[in-house]
């Protein structure tokens, strides 16, 4: 495949080398006759930048990387959503990865985008505390965490009160009248997994009511029917009257069970799930869920990240936490209140 020059655009327009570099990087130090005239033959002449070549030069790419948990979760392609469309204005690209909840495919991961130079980090760690993290800072690599916080210092991170947003959830169970709850969700290794608990099981003992916990080897909807497919089994008099998931997968498992086994939702059981992804309003009984600023994280995320690398003496790092709100359906609501055990 034959490609075009920098030197041949130059050529063609009638200007230096250093005329058509600064048009591709600093196209206002070039008058406007100029630069118009470079950029159509660029245009004539097919003219694609080696960008390889540009980090090569410089020792950093225009890549940004972005580590998830999982890309099958709806909820990180919203917040993928939003970290693009700042990393697009700020003329970059970003490179996702799925770690899959694997430390040591994280760790591959890191390895692979610190090799490659990227301008920096924006992650959903196993581990916040893993000190991979701190040797990249160390390194110079600017690194914000998403959905987490950070309890560090030397860098940024963007989360939810996920202990409020548990309480939103068993609160307004226990308003509905119900007094045996369970929390769906696992590993409570995840430390969302563990706040959203730590938030349902403060809502519960407010209320005095029984809370029953299930804990899930992940958190998918396979793992979500399994859950359900347990509380189904359990006697009518142990058998919690409504279930609160740590996301909305889980949520949609359980959903979809309590269906299959002729259990009616919310009359038998009430669900709420976790994330409000958009298949949640649109599910056969349609899902109330804590709701998250899912692309604004994002968004956030990917600001502060290029605040860092734009004004690197400038930037203090922050620590952002959105509180949660609750989007309410018929999932959990039109059951007559209950204070009785029964």
């Amino acid at each position: 495949m034959s490609t075009t020059s920098i030197k041949q655009v130059a050529q063609h327009a009638g200007v230096s080398v250093g005329t058509v570099s600064n048009v591709l990087n600093r196209p206002e130090m070039v008058a406007a006759s100029t630069r118009q005239r470079v950029q159509a033959s660029i245009r004539e002449l097919g003219f694609v930048r080696n960008e390889s070549a540009r980090a090569l030069r410089s020792g950093r790419s225009r890549t940004v990387g972005l580590v998830v948990l999982d890309v099958a979760n709806p909820f990180f392609t919203d917040v993928a959503r939003g970290a693009e469309a700042v990393t697009d204005e700020q003329g970059s690209v970003v490179s996702l990865c799925n770690s899959g909840d694997d430390p040591e495919r994280e760790r591959r991961h890191l390895e692979r985008l610190e090799e490659q130079r990227v301008q920096g980090l924006l992650i959903t760690p196993v581990d916040t505390g893993s000190p991979r993290l701190d040797q990249l800072v160390e390194r110079g690599m600017r690194v914000v965490l998403v959905d987490r916080r950070s309890g560090r210092d030397n860098r940024c991170s963007v989360a939810v009160d996920d202990v409020l947003g548990g309480r939103l959830a068993g609160s307004h169970l226990a308003e509905q009248g119900h007094r045996r709850i369970a929390f769906v969700g696992g590993p409570t290794s995840i430390r969302q997994v563990a706040d959203r608990l730590d938030g349902v099981s403060r809502a519960a003992e407010e209320a005095g009511v029984a809370l029953r916990v299930l804990e899930t080897p992940s958190l998918t909807v396979n793992a979500g029917r399994a859950a359900g497919e347990a509380i189904a089994e359990l006697p009518v008099s142990q058998r919690p009257t409504s279930v609160t998931c740590a996301n909305d997968l889980l949520a949609l498992g359980l959903l979809q069970e309590m269906t299959r086994r002729g259990l009616r939702v919310p009359q038998d059981v009430a669900i709420v799930g976790y994330d409000d992804i958009d298949y949640a309003a649109a599910a056969a009984v349609p899902l109330s869920s804590v709701r998250q600023p899912r692309e604004l994280l994002g968004r956030i995320a990917a600001e502060l990240l290029f605040e860092e690398i734009n004004s690197p003496e400038d930037h203090e790092h922050r620590q952002v936490v959105f509180e949660p709100e609750l989007a309410v359906r018929e999932s959990s609501t039109h059951r007559r209140r209950r204070r009785s055990n029964g």
